[in-house]
């Protein structure tokens, strides 16, 4: 079994069809028809119910192996000279409530998210249900046009999060879904209330990193500075090195920070 697969983890049949009969009688249906997507997903299983509800699955070896990113993504803002913001979870119920809040939080502050329905345990699984979104890209499999287009739109509602004390704090190409012409947002991880403002220069230079490869990192820095002063962009430079060591972030950091640094000249 590959190294990944093996990390994640999997949801064996048995224990789908026992998730899969707890939501039949949650939701008053006989029987329910469970489809699992083929994802590169770490921290859970995700699973499309009846072509009507998404519901992430996670299990316990998925909480450790996020308990594991947390505290490396920690170690590393801590190597910046910085405290760590990032927070973990005591087991799978807790990350499948954290996302259904989390997702709430999104939606009530005016951005689009997934409705958020229920999150609820089998066992020792940690299940999350969600609003099924029947057809939609990443922004990440978007055209370089197209990301562009969308670019200007990302920053503002990375700004609505912070202006009402949120951040993503996990922003990447794949958590960003363009459905019927608007962004969505899901996937927002656990950042502790004490490093908010560290978590949102992080979430810029996620942002930066994340549209770089397409754009480039000119444009790119244009676009933010539309919505993010010369200081708030200095702060998420100085998060670029840290982000680029994550592996599912590919970009050219020396260029975007000589963007910046011009930019804030």
């Amino acid at each position: 079994m590959e190294f990944r697969r093996l990390i994640r983890g999997r949801v064996d049949e048995p224990q789908l069809e026992r998730i899969g009969r707890e939501i039949a009688d949650r939701y008053g249906r006989d029987s329910v028809r469970i489809s699992v997507l083929e994802a590169d997903n770490w921290l859970s299983t995700p699973c499309v119910i009846n072509d009507e509800w998404f519901v992430k699955v996670i299990s316990p070896q998925n909480a450790l192996v996020q308990a594991l990113f947390t505290g490396a993504r920690n170690v590393g803002v801590f190597s910046r000279g910085e405290e760590g913001f990032f927070g973990r979870f005591e087991d799978p119920l807790e990350m499948s409530q954290h996302e259904l809040e989390a997702t709430r939080k999104v939606r009530e502050i005016g951005l689009n998210a997934p409705e958020p329905i229920e999150a609820f345990g089998v066992d020792e699984f940690g299940v999350l249900v969600l609003e099924y979104l029947p057809s939609f890209r990443t922004l990440d499999e978007l055209p370089p046009e197209g990301i562009e287009r969308f670019a200007p739109e990302l920053f503002s509602a990375l700004s609505i999060m912070h202006e009402h004390s949120l951040a993503h704090g996990d922003l990447r190409g794949e958590n960003v879904l363009v459905h019927e012409e608007l962004l969505y947002f899901i996937d927002a991880t656990n950042v502790r209330e004490d490093g908010l403002q560290n978590a949102r220069a992080y979430d810029i230079a996620c942002a930066l990193a994340t549209l770089e490869p397409t754009i480039g990192g000119k444009r790119a820095v244009e676009i933010a500075s539309g919505t993010y002063d010369p200081t708030q962009l200095l702060a998420a430079r100085d998060f670029l090195d840290f982000v680029r060591l994550r592996p599912d972030h590919e970009f050219e950091a020396a260029g975007l920070k000589g963007e910046i640094e011009r930019r804030a000249a």
